[in-house]
């Protein structure tokens, strides 16, 4: 037994099983959310060249790190679905399967011979997760999809960046994340029905990637229908709440400074010994606190660009200040919090022996699931389900192989 396969999956989801036939990040890291709570995840790839995402960097003597994450959990098998003893494995394996995640443009499996009427005919109550750029339907439904696209066009690109400057995207997929999480999300709610109502038929999700972002955008449309106002950019500091922004210490650390209620304010006043800002007339409330952003910001700014990191930590801890250290990746592995929940957790790899890869969010108290399997290599399980799922012999599996199938 591979070192990987050395811990059992756990946590409340043990029993679910999920056919992981997606690419890239937003479905796979959905199809991984349910692995971490215990389902068993099998995800398929093309032969040879595998997901586009091991592709992505970094890289680390020439394998893919980013992969050993978004697959955790996952037992991989090779299979082109386009040929047709691919397409008969694929319905072989189906029907042993809860759910069914894909992000192809709509219409493709159709194309293939997996419309949701065969898939359903296969296995009647498999809930089908299908992730797309802009969903199944509409003018854009065939429209091709990655992270910025999503970012750009569900409002988020817009709002981030200086107000006087370009709109900003984030320096990590966001958009890939939020989706996953959607996704996720969906697959539990239509599974509930299924544990709800034994007879309930199949589920077939349409998940937009877009829309996914458009929806924690909140007040964005109500804003601009109501009020006729086009939320903009405003750097780091926040349009509803003041003082906030992020600003440099004297050692040339970062902090990041919120907090809108009065007893917040109070706390960040006394944290700077300001306590006669509190009782000013002009600072009354957060709201009006807002309209004078400039001046507050920048009696904080000169207060912490005076003091190195450590100081001002203590005095924000000390009055119970809403402040953070803004923490590069070094930071976060050092953060005595993190340490001490154990949150990076050193999975076993068979490239590196051991990675830290983050653990389960949220935690459950009773049946906690866990992290145990790095992302392997294409086709790493095929004896095992190959062969010992659907009985196929070494001299078979050979042969396709060779074919290109598997």
């Amino acid at each position: 037994m591979h070192p990987n396969d050395s811990s059992p999956a756990q946590g409340p989801l043990v029993g679910l099983r999920v056919l992981d036939i997606a690419t890239v990040v937003a479905a796979p890291s959905a199809a991984a959310m349910l692995a971490d709570y215990g389902a068993e995840v099998l995800k398929i790839e093309l032969p040879g060249s595998g997901d586009s995402c091991r592709g992505f960097p970094p890289f680390k003597d020439g394998k893919p790190l980013w992969w050993k994450v978004t697959n955790r959990n996952k037992k991989l098998i090779s299979m082109d679905l386009r040929k047709p003893e691919g397409l008969a494995l694929f319905k072989q394996l189906l029907p042993r399967f809860d759910v069914l995640i894909e992000n192809f443009r709509p219409g493709t499996l159709d194309g293939w011979g997996l419309d949701r009427e065969t898939l359903w005919a296969l296995q009647p109550r498999l809930v089908i997760l299908r992730a797309t750029a802009f969903g199944q339907t509409g003018p854009y439904r065939d429209r091709p999809g990655f992270t910025r696209i999503f970012e750009a066009m569900g409002g988020l690109t817009y709002i981030s960046g200086e107000a006087d400057g370009e709109p900003m995207h984030s320096g990590y997929p966001i958009g890939d994340s939020i989706g996953g999480l959607f996704g996720a999300l969906g697959v539990m709610t239509a599974l509930w029905k299924r544990a709800r109502e034994p007879d309930a038929p199949g589920e077939e999700i349409d998940l937009s990637l877009t829309e996914a972002m458009l929806k924690l955008m909140e007040f964005l449309p109500i804003k601009q229908a109501l009020l006729g106002e086009t939320h903009g950019r405003s750097g780091n500091t926040s349009q509803y709440a003041a003082p906030t922004g992020v600003y440099p210490t004297r050692d040339g650390q970062w902090v990041s400074l919120s907090g809108s209620t009065n007893a917040l304010f109070a706390a960040n006043c006394r944290a700077i010994d300001r306590e006669d800002l509190i009782t000013d007339a002009r600072y009354a409330s957060n709201r009006e606190r807002c309209t004078h952003t400039a001046e507050l910001n920048n009696l904080f700014r000169q207060w912490f660009a005076a003091h190195d990191l450590d100081h001002v930590l203590a005095r924000f801890e000390q009055h119970e200040g809403t402040l953070a250290p803004i923490y590069s990746a070094r930071q976060i592995v050092e953060d005595p919090q993190v340490r001490a929940r154990g949150f990076l957790c050193d999975v076993p790899d068979r490239d590196f022996g051991s990675v830290p890869i983050q653990g389960v969010v949220p935690r459950f108290h009773h049946d906690p699931g866990a992290v145990y399997r790095s992302g392997g290599d294409v086709g790493e399980h095929n004896d095992e389900i190959y062969g010992e799922w659907l009985g196929l012999d070494a001299q078979r599996c050979a042969a396709l192989r060779a074919e290109g199938v598997i």
